[in-house]
């Protein structure tokens, strides 16, 4: 049985909008939104995809999902997210990059799925990424040189989990350890945990369970205002360093 008209009026009002509010954003006329919250009528395809697209959901979780109070967005048995992102574009149709900063992180991991805390974010466009849904973020920290910390990272979003490659970097959001840029040490298909990893040797790897994980982006350029320097010529000490890094690393595998 459809669950349309239940899921209409019940997010309709989990975002404060009259009728008259929500038949302004989709462009329709206020009787439409009351015969679908009373099931008077259903609402064709484009149009039932665009209010999948507002409140961020698939149209099969719009559509069959009795969504209430104690519902919470799933991910398939697979491990793939099937949460659907809208997105903006400008008066030249091009896509607007919703832009993450460091002290937006926070509030990211209760927002990320509000259309209307994502509405808020700073936005810029690029010429060249008009396909996929995309998202940039600052990271903060050394875990990930040569990319310094201020650097944005574009990710394009991961639809399905699966599509994770071992040794590719991603942004990661997860509630534990927040937003954080990192390279992926194995891939998610049939597996519970992902580890991470830091491109800076200083930090060792460490995991995550993918319960644990709200959202994860594909890193498809940076922005940055230095530029990476040559490696420095290795020092004893920067050897020594490496050598009891590979040292403990041996012993956790052997362990």
């Amino acid at each position: 049985m459809s669950q349309i008209s239940n899921n209409l009026k019940y997010l309709r009002k989990k975002k404060g909008l009259t009728q008259q509010q929500f038949a302004d954003s989709m462009e329709i006329k206020r009787s439409l939104v009351g015969a679908y919250e009373e099931d008077r009528a259903e609402p064709k395809y484009e149009l039932l995809k665009k209010f999948a697209a507002f409140y961020e959901l698939s149209m099969d979780e719009l559509v069959n999902e009795k969504i209430n109070d104690q519902w919470k967005p799933k991910t398939r048995g697979d491990g793939s997210n099937i949460r659907v992102l809208s997105i903006t574009v400008d008066q030249d149709e091009q896509q607007r990059i919703d832009f993450v900063p460091v002290k937006a992180s926070a509030g990211y991991l209760n927002g990320y799925a509000d259309p209307q805390f994502v509405g808020e974010l700073p936005k810029f466009n690029l010429p060249f990424f008009n396909q996929g849904t995309y998202r940039a973020f600052e990271i903060k920290g050394d875990s990930m040189l040569p990319l310094p910390t201020g650097t944005i990272v574009i990710g394009e979003y991961v639809e399905n989990w699966n599509d994770v490659k071992a040794g590719e970097t991603y942004v990661f959001i997860s509630m534990n350890d927040g937003v954080v840029y990192k390279r992926a040490g194995n891939k998610l298909k049939d597996n519970k945990s992902i580890k991470l990893i830091s491109d800076n040797p200083v930090y060792e790897p460490y995991t995550i369970e993918v319960q644990d994980i709200l959202e994860i982006w594909k890193a498809k350029a940076f922005i940055s205002s230095e530029f990476p320097q040559p490696s420095p010529e290795p020092t004893l000490e920067s050897l020594t360093q490496m050598m009891a890094q590979m040292q403990k690393s041996i012993s956790n595998l052997k362990n």
